[in-house]
């Protein structure tokens, strides 16, 4: 399994992979895009099952990328002719067009195409040509292609026209890490303060005419930028960074989580606060209501004036505040990690179709030829 260490599949693979584990599937995770940091090499070495191959190449969507797409692509075709997986499982798309031996899964957390059009509300520029076509080219390469959502699935026709569809394979968390706690008069948001797409700016329109304190967690500087790209967030208590536990904290006291994102394919942290029993108010995008249906507040993320009035509705509403947290509670709940492994092994097993079952040994057996079609 593929990784990218500077953005939300970290944690997603890490979840995973150790819901593999706990079902005797072995898992050898090949990190990339930065070196791994004190944080996020503690939790790999928490998973003993998990063999860690790190390497820092930069990923398909950062500048320049593609000579180190081409290494890397030649580092992976050389573990898995040491590994002799079962399964490829790649979360990138470059990937997906290089000739491994095992069947292919990619996994299409999120593009640059559907964020340049969520975002700018256009097409993305000629610039991003490169990119389009190492995209559709590791799509048609794939065995199987998934997305953690329909519309991030249905997304993949319209800005790559991948038309052969594929199948949803919705995120899960931990609930034992996020616990509802003492729920303070306390507004959070958590995210990349300089991605448009989360669209935190949009918070510091509401925050210096709400009652409670908006605090916002993440990095406030892009990998590209240097020290003058800094965001800043008057009237915002900007927390930093912070380690998954200190974040975890953050969630269980606040009695809001907003995110007004205008691109969001799935949301962790959404589900994350909604674990914590945060009421949650988002944008108003298919993804976002597609995961929390009835469970959260909708704004459009570009008006302003609807995020702060959804804001001050749970502000001015103690009895809704609290209704909307429990919905948010019970709806998060559903995104278990048992059900997101039974959705990967249930994909494994048709890239490796007729036997989805386990040997005793834990590998994926592929099927002999004289054995016969299993029904299940």
């Amino acid at each position: 399994m593929t990784a990218d260490t500077v953005g939300g599949v970290w944690s997603h693979a890490l979840e995973l992979a150790a819901g593999l584990c706990e079902r005797g599937v072995r898992v050898s995770l090949a990190t990339m895009g930065a070196p791994l940091t004190p944080v996020q090499r503690r939790q790999a070495a928490a998973l003993s099952s998990v063999a860690l191959h790190e390497s820092r190449w930069r990923l398909e969507w950062m500048e320049e990328p593609w000579d180190d797409v081409r290494r890397a692509g030649e580092w992976l075709l050389g573990l898995e002719a040491a590994l002799q997986p079962d399964v490829v499982h790649l979360n990138q798309f470059a990937f997906g067009a290089l000739p491994f031996a095992a069947p292919k899964l990619v996994v299409a957390h999120s593009c640059v195409a559907s964020w340049w059009r969520a975002v700018h509300r256009e097409p993305a520029p000629a610039a991003w040509s490169a990119y389009r076509r190492a995209v559709r080219q590791g799509l048609e390469g794939a065995a199987l292609v998934g997305a953690p959502t329909e519309a991030m699935l249905s997304s993949l026709a319209l800005d790559h026209g991948y038309l052969k569809g594929g199948v949803v394979l919705p995120n899960g968390r931990n609930g034992a890490m996020f616990v509802p706690g003492d729920k303070e008069p306390v507004i959070l948001s958590a995210g990349r303060l300089w991605d448009a797409a989360k669209n935190i700016l949009a918070l510091q329109a509401a925050a210096d005419r709400l009652p409670w304190p908006v605090r916002v967690a993440g990095p406030a500087l892009s990998p590209a930028a240097d020290a003058e790209g800094i965001v800043q967030l008057p009237c915002v208590q900007w927390l930093g960074g912070l380690a998954p536990d200190a974040l975890a904290a953050q969630f269980s006291r606040a009695s809001i989580y907003a995110l007004p994102a205008r691109y969001e394919p799935f949301g962790l942290s959404v589900l994350e606060a909604g674990l914590s029993q945060c009421a949650l108010v988002v944008g108003d995008i298919a993804s976002l209501r597609e995961v929390w249906g009835d469970a959260a507040l909708y704004v459009p993320p570009d008006d302003h004036e609807a995020l702060h009035a959804a804001l001050m509705r749970l502000i001015e509403d103690p009895a809704l505040l609290q209704q909307m947290g429990r919905k948010a509670l019970a709806r998060a709940r559903q995104f278990t990690p048992q059900r997101m492994v039974d959705a990967y092994l249930s994909a494994y097993a048709r890239l490796l179709a007729p036997e989805p079952f386990l040997s005793p040994g834990g590998r994926l057996p592929r099927p002999k030829p004289e054995e016969p079609a299993c029904a299940s």
